[in-house]
């Protein structure tokens, strides 16, 4: 088991943690030393530059791309619009993106700090601390299709599910998809590996990303990228805060 710094603080906000990769740079450095032969990341957690002995050799078939906004259900609003929540509400998140881009559209909500797994997030909006919460919806798919289906805390029946469109809440670059990461020179683990590379996942993911590499800041930075492959040409959207103002 191998905690990352990112993992054991508990800094309220996720730009306050410190540079970037801390929800990665422990587990590329067991890599390193050889104590693991694969990591699994969130690719969305990578920086975008990274040292020369380690490679993304697959990246699998994209989940759910987009955030999800779960409200308790007697604070749903459907005459609020693209957010349907009651007037000043209180919203749990730790994302300087999602934070950001909730106080643009609904200026009168209330946006406060959330942190730990996906599980104790659901339990503190179930204790009633939040009025709703955002998540990426990757990880409540990834844990609902587990063995964990059945556990009580991933049930979000008493609660009303708003998957936000990423055309509009733009999601942080890479989102919902997940990097299968070796060492440079292990060739035998780079074949076993491939045949789980899914080429327009990896062509979207990676147009994301060297669009934030232009404007890198981490964790902090309010920035969102989203590409789509329709029909023969790739779409891209991208939006970010820059001096108090939103440009998309």
């Amino acid at each position: 088991m191998i905690t990352t710094s990112g993992d054991a603080s508990n800094a309220p906000y996720f730009g306050s943690i410190g540079s970037q990769g801390v929800f990665v740079r422990e587990i590329e450095q067991a890599l390193i030393n050889k104590k693991i032969d694969v990591a699994v990341h969130s690719y969305k957690d990578l920086p975008t530059s990274s040292t020369s002995e380690l490679h993304v050799v697959a990246v699998p078939a994209r989940a759910d791309p987009a955030d999800t906004l779960l409200i308790r259900s007697e604070q749903a609003d459907p005459d609020e619009g693209f957010l349907p929540i009651q007037k000043n509400a209180t919203v749990g998140t730790a994302s300087a993106r999602r934070q950001i881009w909730v106080k643009h559209m609904r200026p009168d909500l209330n946006v406060t700090s959330l942190r730990g797994n996906v599980p104790t997030r659901i339990q503190k909006l179930r204790e009633n601390r939040y009025d709703a919460i955002l998540l990426a919806s990757a990880g409540i798919e990834r844990l609902q299709s587990s063995q964990l289906t059945d556990a009580p805390e991933l049930n979000l029946a008493d609660f009303t599910c708003v998957r936000l469109d990423p055309n509009v809440f733009v999601p942080a670059p890479a989102q919902g998809a997940i990097a299968l990461q070796c060492r440079s020179d292990d060739a035998e683990i780079g074949r076993m590996l491939t045949p789980l590379d899914e080429p327009i996942t990896r062509g979207a993911v990676e147009a994301e990303r060297r669009l934030l590499s232009h404007v890198e800041g981490g964790c902090e930075l309010a920035f969102g990228s989203f590409c789509e492959k329709k029909q023969n040409q790739s779409e891209m959207v991208a939006m970010i805060e820059k001096n108090g103002q939103i440009l998309k």
